[in-house]
């Protein structure tokens, strides 16, 4: 079948690609076939467009990229009980060992052996159609269009950074970054119970997206404004209770600790090409809790609650769409990294 193809580093191809269709020609008794209709260009398929690797994730053969999707139940296998032909879903696109030890702990995320969408060296799902768990589709209601239910993923990021700071009602946060990862996160934090959000990045123009998201996220810009005595002077001289890094930037790192409460949490999300520190010192004055998250697990369905109910509104994220044909230029466009563009996702014919 057609498939936008990461042929090898810097060159990308939309073209028909057998060996798929060879590997998801059979439906297991608890697999779904899904008619993809909406799938989302993320940060990490533009960074193995551009780079080639993720840490020791390296493309060495041709991968079709994509991993945020949304689509229709077209078939499903023999044992499959939750869904049936027409259900609209999305797709957690990580599928761990069912045996291994992480996974039965309940940490599946983390299962070294999980088989996750467009990570080296398992395809993607930037073409018409693809085969995959019941236990890792999830129905969406009526109310969540496709390009919301293709939101979930990066979205369940935010959630599971939000649920491993533990944030008490009234709680103040700070998100370093206001990407798209960083976006989701603060709001995360809001329906989580924080009371405000301060959301520091480079670009004003990323910034005014979010101050126009939600009335409680206010914009700092850290190029202009000093970010510590920002955050000291509108909480009195205390600080954020929390602080999440979204950037993955190694200076950014080492200033975690600056604008935190005494007791204070930091969640560390952003993806690293190179090893980053921080200061262990001005952790341990503050007697902080350091968090860290890998992706997300269980959370999927409450962030479809979250969007159905309207507690969470992803739509201002969602700033271009492409069609299929045009999954080459969207790439390009994502590559160039233009402040403007939060989110870009290419629609599948139908």
């Amino acid at each position: 079948m057609k498939s936008l193809v990461l042929e090898k580093k810097g060159e990308i191809s939309l073209r028909d690609f057998p060996a798929i269709d060879k590997l998801e020609s059979s439906l297991g008794p608890l697999d779904i076939r899904i008619k993809l209709h909406t799938v989302g260009v993320c940060g990490s398929d533009v960074h193995y467009y551009t780079h080639g690797r993720i840490g020791p994730f390296v493309v060495n053969e041709p991968m079709i990229l994509g991993h945020e999707a949304s689509g229709t139940v077209i078939e499903t296998g023999s044992l499959v009980s939750s869904l049936q032909i027409g259900d609209r879903v999305c797709m957690e696109p990580g599928i761990p060992d069912a045996n291994s030890r992480a996974t039965q702990i309940g940490m599946y995320n983390i299962d070294p052996n999980v088989r996750f969408w467009a990570t080296p060296p398992i395809h993607g799902i930037l073409r018409p159609t693809c085969v995959h768990p019941e236990a890792f589709t999830f129905k969406i209601p009526d109310n969540v269009s496709f390009a919301e239910a293709a939101m979930v993923e990066p979205l369940a990021v935010g959630v599971h950074a939000a649920t491993k700071a533990r944030i008490k009602p009234g709680e103040i946060a700070l998100v370093m970054g206001a990407g798209p990862i960083g976006l989701v996160t603060a709001l995360s934090a809001i329906a989580s119970g924080c009371s405000r959000v301060f959301l520091s990045d480079l670009a004003d123009e990323k910034l005014e997206i979010a101050r126009s998201i939600n009335s409680a996220i206010l914009p700092i810009n850290s190029r202009t404004t000093d970010l510590k005595r920002s955050i000291l002077k509108e909480t009195d001289g205390w600080g954020a209770d929390i602080v999440f890094e979204a950037t993955g930037s190694a200076d950014a790192a080492e200033t975690v600790f600056q604008a935190l409460s005494p007791g204070g949490c930091v969640v560390l999300i952003g993806g690293q090409s190179d090893p980053i520190s921080f200061d262990v010192g001005a952790a341990m004055v503050r007697e902080a809790r350091v968090e860290s998250i890998f992706r997300y697990a269980h959370v999927f369905p409450r962030c479809i609650r979250m969007l159905s109910s309207g507690l969470i509104n992803v739509r201002p994220l969602i700033t271009k769409k492409y069609i299929f044909e045009d999954s080459v230029e969207a790439f390009n466009v994502a590559a160039d990294a233009r402040p403007e563009n939060i989110k870009i996702q290419i629609e599948i014919p139908q």
